[in-house]
């Protein structure tokens, strides 16, 4: 019998899944109104130790020029949830985790 194992279906770098690109369009729409000044998808890569990388998914600007990472999670996996929180513990922005809900985007800061 073959047992029941499920692969992470992980995208190429740079390239958004279904959840992530929404949130992008979302994002867009506060870009035009005037509610960010700026984002970009894997637009930072953070070094947490030797050989050790967290790239989040979003950096985003504010308009008064404070720094956001926003990382769209529908599933978080232990060693994400690890690298954001040391990311937040080592870097002065505002870290934020996304998951989408019928309601809209719930945005809660790390």
């Amino acid at each position: 019998m073959i047992p029941n194992i499920r692969a992470l279906g992980r995208l190429k770098s740079g390239q958004m899944n279904k959840t992530e690109a929404d949130y992008s369009a979302y994002l867009e729409i506060l870009l035009r109104a005037g509610e960010i000044a700026w984002y970009r998808y894997e637009g930072i890569k953070f070094r947490l130790a030797s050989n050790t990388f967290y790239s989040p998914d979003f950096a985003v600007m504010l308009p008064d020029g404070e720094m956001q990472i926003h990382e769209v999670k529908g599933y978080m996996m232990d060693d994400a949830a690890a690298k954001i929180k040391i990311a937040a513990e080592m870097f002065p922005f505002q870290f934020f985790i996304v998951r989408k809900e019928k309601s809209g985007w719930n945005v809660t800061k790390v």
